[in-house]
């Protein structure tokens, strides 16, 4: 399994969230946490990201079937 970190706008990009709404997420415990990468930089790990989508995509899907 990869370390690799991403920053703030690929999150962005690959979530299709915007700023507020991935901090509000986290807040809530809906989000992976982000990771302090020094002083005023943070990043998330990008497994998190991936797999955090993967559980939304099934959870939608799941959805879908049963209506």
């Amino acid at each position: 399994m990869s370390n690799k970190i991403i920053r703030l706008p690929q999150v962005i990009e690959e979530t299709g969230l915007s700023r507020s709404t991935i901090y509000l997420r986290m807040s809530n415990g809906e989000f992976p946490q982000s990771i302090s990468l020094g002083d005023r930089a943070v990043g998330w790990v990008a497994a998190d990201i991936e797999l955090w989508l993967e559980e939304r995509i099934s959870a939608s899907k799941g959805r879908g079937a049963n209506q």
